[in-house]
C-alpha cells in the first residue's frame, strides 16, 4: 500500500482537472448545438454537469490510470461524445464548425481561468497556518494540472483530422469536394492518430503550439 501512495496522491490531484476538462468540453458541444437548433443532447440528458452522465469507462477511467501507472508526464482522457444531429442545425455547415469549436474553446477558457488561479495563489504571502498552506498548495497544483490538461486537450482536438473537432471544422470550411474527401477518413481517423502517436510524429506536431500556450499562460 505504501508503494501505491505516490500514485494515489497523483491521481487525486489529477482527478478533478481531468473530469472538469472532459465533461465541460462535451457540455459545450451540446449547449452550442442546442442554441443553434439541435436539442438531441438536451433530450438525452447530456447538458448536465453530472460527471456520471458523461463518463466513458475507457476514456475517463482506464486510460488515465494506464498513463498514471505508466509514468506519463501528464494524464489525458475523454468523455462520451455528446450526440449532435447536424441536420437539425439552422445552418448545418456553419453550425458544424461552431459546435466543433465549442469544445476546444471551452478547454482554452478553463486553462486561462486555471492559470489565473495559479498566478493569484503564487502571489499570496505564505500563511502561518500549516493546514491552510498545505491546502493552498494542493489547489495551486490542481490548477496547474488543469492548465496542462486543458491546453493538451484543446491542441489535440484541433488537429484537422476527423473524428476530432479540428476535422469537423476543416470539413465545414473546405470546398465541398475536399470536405467530402476529408470526411471519408473518419472511420480510419483514430487508427491514423495512433500511428502518428507511436511514430512520434504526433508529438512533433502538437509540441510547438502546446509549448507556446503553456508559456503564455504559466
Amino acid at each position: 500500500m505504501e508503494a501505491l501512495a505516490p500514485y494515489i496522491q497523483r491521481f487525486a490531484l489529477w482527478a478533478v482537472p481531468v473530469l472538469a476538462a472532459v465533461v465541460l468540453h462535451e457540455v459545450a458541444h451540446g449547449y452550442v448545438a442546442y442554441r443553434l437548433g439541435d436539442s438531441t443532447a438536451a433530450r438525452l440528458g447530456r447538458l448536465t454537469l453530472n460527471p456520471f452522465a458523461h463518463i466513458d469507462l475507457f476514456g475517463t477511467v482506464v486510460l488515465p490510470l494506464m498513463l498514471l501507472f505508466g509514468g506519463a508526464p501528464f494524464l489525458f482522457g475523454y468523455a462520451k461524445p455528446v450526440p449532435v444531429n447536424f441536420l437539425n442545425l439552422r445552418n448545418p455547415r456553419r453550425g458544424m464548425v461552431l459546435v466543433a469549436l465549442a469544445g476546444p474553446v471551452m478547454n482554452l477558457l478553463l486553462a486561462g481561468i486555471s492559470a489565473m488561479v495559479v498566478r493569484v495563489l503564487l502571489s499570496l504571502p505564505v500563511p502561518d497556518n500549516e493546514f491552510l498552506t498545505s491546502n493552498l498548495v494542493v489547489i495551486a497544483r490542481m490548477a496547474q494540472y488543469s492548465v496542462l490538461m486543458n491546453v493538451g486537450l484543446a491542441v489535440f482536438n484541433l488537429l484537422p483530422l476527423p473524428p476530432l473537432d479540428g476535422g469537423r471544422v476543416a470539413t465545414g470550411l473546405l470546398p465541398q469536394a475536399s470536405a467530402l474527401a476529408l470526411a471519408r477518413l473518419e472511420p480510419y481517423g483514430m487508427l491514423i492518430i495512433m500511428a502518428l502517436l507511436m511514430s512520434g510524429v504526433l508529438d512533433r506536431l502538437l509540441h510547438p503550439m502546446t509549448a507556446l500556450l503553456l508559456h503564455v499562460l504559466l
